[in-house]
């Protein structure tokens, strides 16, 4: 009889160690794939923000090169020429405004563009008071802003 129960505690004692290993070796694999998606997850987390920084970088440098901010232009893209903040307001306004009319006309009738060929453009006196400052400055900025403002009229904006 005394064999019988070491047959059945032996039974039970491999029993219970083959389910320990089992469950080991599970939780080994487990645990292996977990920290494999874990190093994929990472891996693309870095190519990710390495391709943020990379876009980031480019919008600085398109930032630098001319479209937002380069040297000596303000963050709305037209140059800083100096006068006063009203001179330079009005000259934008006044030249975006009468180069929209003029691309819009020009658009509409099929002609070549040319905002140069107005004669607002060449004058770029438009609403200019003495009581503003140096005309050839508010003419620099009309110019600039009839530019930007025909360019939109011309291509129906």
């Amino acid at each position: 009889m005394r064999s019988i129960d070491l047959k059945g505690t032996m039974g039970k004692v491999l029993l219970g160690f083959f389910l320990l290993f089992g469950i080991g070796i599970m939780s080994s694999a487990a645990v292996q794939a977990q920290w494999q998606d874990n190093r994929d997850r990472d891996r693309y987390d870095r190519r990710d923000r390495d391709r943020d920084q990379d876009q980031n970088q480019n919008w600085q440098r398109d930032r630098n090169n001319g479209r937002w901010n380069r040297r000596g232009r303000s963050g709305d893209g037209y140059g800083n020429y100096g006068g006063s903040y009203e001179l330079r307001q009005t000259a934008l306004n006044a030249g975006y405004n009468d180069g929209q009319k003029a691309g819009r006309d020009d658009g509409r009738s099929r002609r070549r563009y040319d905002p140069s060929s107005k004669n607002e453009y060449r004058r770029g006196t438009k609403d200019y008071s003495s009581r503003l400052g140096d005309r050839y400055i508010y003419q620099q900025y009309f110019r600039e802003a009839f530019e930007h403002g025909y360019a939109d009229g011309y291509n129906g904006y």
